[in-house]
């Protein structure tokens, strides 16, 4: 078993780095985001794009304005979830923040060989891995800083930035697909 951080360090992760935080997400759906109150908002039909400034958003737009990168890759099935149409709808407030988030087809995932594993990236340096149960409740996190590790998330990011969609175009062939 993974030796976890004290989740009240978490957020702390985010605030520390120097230049870049990037993350990959894997995972069909999240059940932190469906207990959220934006999820039976969404369920309910109402747009959950745009809501009022909450810590992560803010945190995202003063690291931002100070000149880092806040970038993450959402693997996406086809067709989507309901948890990655969720998260398709919610990314105009992280991108409000500043935050660039892009998308890439789990079949091209599977193709370029990406691992089914979620983590941050920070400065090239560090990582936390985020481990999640079979009912996709986060366990905690794992904080890396083994150079062999880093490399193959370096690795991973390197491979699939380029090749991943913006939000709005994913909307598209979302839509279209329908």
């Amino acid at each position: 078993m993974p030796e976890f951080i004290d989740d009240s360090t978490f957020g702390t992760y985010f605030e520390a780095f120097e230049h870049t935080a990037w993350r990959l997400e894997t995972r069909h759906g999240y059940a932190s985001d469906r207990r959220s109150p934006n999820w039976a908002r969404w369920q309910a039909g109402e747009d959950v794009s745009h809501d009022t400034p909450r810590a992560w958003s803010e945190n995202v737009q003063r690291q931002t304005s100070a000149g880092k990168r806040f970038e993450r890759i959402r693997i996406i099935d086809d067709p989507p979830t309901e948890g990655q149409r969720f998260l398709l709808a919610r990314a105009t407030n992280n991108g409000a923040a500043g935050e660039d988030i892009r998308h890439l087809w789990r079949a091209d995932a599977e193709r370029l060989g990406l691992p089914a594993v979620d983590f941050w990236l920070f400065d090239d340096r560090r990582a936390l891995i985020l481990h999640f149960g079979d009912t996709d409740e986060y366990l905690g996190a794992e904080f890396v800083e083994d150079p062999a590790q880093i490399t193959e998330f370096r690795r991973i990011r390197d491979t699939a930035w380029p090749r991943a969609i913006r939000r709005v175009d994913l909307a598209a062939q979302v839509a279209s697909r329908a």
